[in-house]
């Protein structure tokens, strides 16, 4: 692992709707220890943690999502430069994948130390009591976060809660360590921070704290700690959540995304195209190869969803406004002519997403009959936890633990399936039927979001009933791995970057890879 003090970036703001540009200032020289000063100090080092996470290196583009391929709610094409998804769509993924799984490695890390110095330091601030812990519950919110991306992904991971020598080669701990200092810094986190920055969109509150721990919960009661235990401590995060009253669904699906910092936006990274950081999940790359919108831009055919998974999709008005299904081909007259995703006119042959294509008006601009442009930058923020991902997960763990659902638990997935257009769930469903409801809901609520459908095949170990409902017509999966459940079972964690474990030759590569 490349251990290193991270170079303080000054002049850095996060305010309206994003970061602004970056401009250096001579203390980003400076060590921490003489760095931390003023409460202004502390804001800007608080601020690059962030930036560390919402640039291109990070969670700004689909190649954050890599290793989720594996998913069914995630496809790609199966040429052109996208290999690195191809190979784990196909179960296939290796250490290098075309050099994306730098992305998913480094982004995180970067983010940790950073809130590691700011953590160490923040007390010699000249600031009140208050203050420096809205900060400091910030860092350790970041890198509570930063872990739990990395440990589910991963696995094992080296464990540092202080600024390290750059020559420090620390070992991979355990899975249940990573778990332990997550629950810690979000414990801290919740005990420092406000229920709200007024006016400051995108800083993590003690609600976001709180709707996070309940995740880590839910997700440790499953593979690979299996503490069952922590559906009663997720389904009790998640109801204070609820209870606050802080956050309500959006009424028209469409629009929480066309849309930033909305009601039921828990937290997101911010993103600021004219201030040199885009959003590059939006726009261009969820578009067909085949698109060409009259400004001259072509879609990047990133990503797309599986055709099984479309086709078991509810009817209702969130299918209708997550599923692009009608692909709009340029003619010569600078007309288009109207398509359905399987004809043979495509390249692909498949459905696309259609909530990911307009951002906030500035991805691809558009009508029924038309596309004025295109764009692979946008403002839109990235949406990392939304209130019906509380609702659900309260629905799920409050089940789980109470073992059978209670009136609470279909109350929570019946609000989100009546915003999605869909009736009241089947009442009296046996537990399991309800869990399974339950995790189809957020298929489908969070279809091609952020790795959600990956991880939650991940703790719950579904990938031979996903294989099993794959079409032919998919990238072919690895037969290697299709046929040989032990093999299978090893594709829930991805290898370490290649050049992760060249940096640190005691480290043992995942096993299958």
């Amino acid at each position: 692992m490349k251990l290193r003090y991270i170079t303080f970036l000054l002049g850095l703001t996060l305010a309206g709707a994003g970061c602004q540009k970056l401009t250096e200032d001579p203390k980003g020289s400076l060590t921490p220890g003489t760095y931390f000063k003023t409460a202004s100090d502390l804001d800007a080092a608080v601020a690059s943690i962030y930036l560390q996470l919402a640039v291109d290196a990070a969670y700004a583009n689909i190649s954050n999502s890599t290793p989720c391929f594996g998913s069914d709610d995630l496809t790609t094409d199966p040429g052109l430069n996208k290999l690195g998804f191809r190979l784990f769509d196909q179960l296939n993924g290796n250490s290098d994948a075309d050099g994306r799984l730098n992305n998913v490695w480094q982004g995180p890390w970067t983010a940790i130390y950073q809130a590691n110095n700011v953590i160490a330091n923040y007390e010699k601030v000249d600031a009140a009591d208050d203050v420096k812990h809205a900060y400091a519950g910030q860092a350790f919110y970041l890198r509570a976060f930063s872990y739990y991306m990395l440990v589910r992904t991963f696995g094992p991971v080296p464990v540092i809660d202080k600024p390290l020598d750059v020559d420090a080669r620390p070992a991979r701990d355990s899975v249940s360590n990573v778990y332990n200092l997550i629950v810690s810094d979000l414990k801290t986190a919740i005990g420092f921070l406000p229920t709200s920055f007024p006016g400051a969109p995108g800083k993590a509150n003690q609600q976001a704290a709180k709707a996070l721990l309940a995740e880590v919960y839910l997700t440790m009661a499953g593979w690979p700690l299996k503490q069952t235990a922590n559906y009663a401590l997720a389904a009790e995060q998640s109801d204070a959540v609820i209870k606050s009253g802080q956050f309500t669904l959006v009424p028209d699906y469409a629009k929480v995304f066309t849309t930033n910092n909305n009601s039921e936006s828990i937290f997101s990274l911010q993103f600021n195209v004219a201030g040199g950081l885009p959003q590059r999940t939006f726009g261009s790359s969820c578009m067909p190869l085949d698109e060409v919108a009259l400004n001259g831009n072509s879609g990047w055919d990133d990503f797309y969803p599986e055709i099984n998974f479309y086709q078991a999709a509810p009817k209702c008005a969130r299918t209708d406004a997550t599923f692009y299904t009608t692909i709009k081909l340029l003619q010569p007259n600078r007309t288009f002519k109207l398509v359905p995703w399987s004809s043979t006119e495509t390249h692909a042959g498949h459905p696309y997403y259609k909530k990911f294509r307009s951002g906030v008006g500035d991805g691809i601009v558009e009508t029924d009959n038309s596309i004025i442009s295109a764009n692979p930058s946008t403002n839109k923020t990235l949406d990392i936890i939304r209130y019906p991902m509380v609702l659900l997960n309260y629905a799920e763990a409050s089940a789980m633990a109470a073992n059978a659902p209670t009136s609470e638990s279909y109350a929570a997935i019946n609000q989100v399936r009546r915003r999605a257009g869909l009736a009241d769930l089947t009442p009296g469903l046996a537990l399991n039927a309800f869990r399974d409801s339950v995790v189809q809901e957020r298929a489908y609520e969070f279809a091609g979001e952020f790795g959600i459908r990956w991880f939650d095949i991940v703790r719950l170990q579904l990938l031979p009933q996903i294989l099993a409902k794959r079409s032919n017509l998919e990238n072919p999966i690895n037969p290697a791995v299709a046929n040989n459940p032990a093999a299978l079972a090893q594709k829930y964690l991805t290898p370490i970057p290649t050049n992760e474990m060249l940096r640190n030759p005691q480290w043992q590569q995942n096993p299958g890879y």
